[in-house]
């Protein structure tokens, strides 16, 4: 009987996503505490894939913070404070903010277009309840204010920021209703920057991730300290 060859993973494939997601809600979540070893061997034979595409999901997840690896050490869970967690949604909701006020002064007549378009598509993802689609398009949605900003160095802040929050962010759409409130705080964002308003804007945007912050808390059971 022949052996069953494990999948090797390239670089940013699919699967390796899939690890970083499913090990970073695990974590988010309480189910993996700080301090927990993230053993090589282990993890391969869960995803059944080589220890490569795993070193590679590890090597991302420290990279958000939510991994710790030491030289010639075994990868372990990060103890993530809620301290520290709060500090950088309170800089998410700023850059969100500027980024927001930016899109109303700077985008331009095809970027409000698209966007509105893509906002009210998305309504029909609410309508079935299609958490992982409406995530996605969530994902869309942000990146087109950073974007549409057209600052570079602020669109590299908060997408840095962004990927270290990903986890948390993505925890709220748990929550029953909360795709429904995510559309009418995306709607208030959307209006104001077809409106060229650019405080207005800012406002609803940094609102936003301030409820996104107290809607993913009810999921990250980090410790406090």
């Amino acid at each position: 009987m022949k052996s069953v060859r494990k999948r090797e993973i390239v670089r940013s494939g699919t699967t390796v996503e899939q690890m970083v997601r499913a090990i970073a809600d695990l974590i988010v979540t309480g189910a993996m505490q700080p301090g927990d070893r993230l053993d090589e061997i282990s993890l391969a034979n869960r995803f059944e894939v080589s220890r490569t595409p795993v070193r590679e999901a590890l090597s991302q997840l420290c990279a958000m913070g939510l991994v710790d690896r030491q030289p010639n050490k075994s990868a372990v869970v990060t103890n993530v404070t809620q301290k520290h967690l709060t500090s950088m949604f309170e800089a998410m909701a700023e850059l969100e903010g500027i980024c927001a006020r930016l899109c109303a002064e700077r985008m331009t007549l095809e970027e409000r277009k698209l966007l509105e378009a893509e906002h009210l598509a998305s309504a029909r993802l609410v309508h079935r309840g299609a958490e992982e689609e409406y995530e996605a398009h969530n994902t869309e949605f942000h990146s087109r204010l950073y974007y549409g900003a057209h600052s570079d160095h602020i669109t590299e802040l908060v997408t840095q920021t962004r990927a270290r929050l990903a986890p948390f962010r993505r925890a709220q759409f748990r929550i029953a209703g909360r795709l429904a409130q995510s559309f009418a705080e995306h709607d208030k964002i959307v209006t104001a920057i077809l409106q060229a308003d650019g405080a207005a804007a800012g406002q609803a945007a940094y609102a936003h991730v301030s409820i996104v912050r107290e809607a993913s808390s009810v999921f990250a059971t980090v410790p406090v300290k």
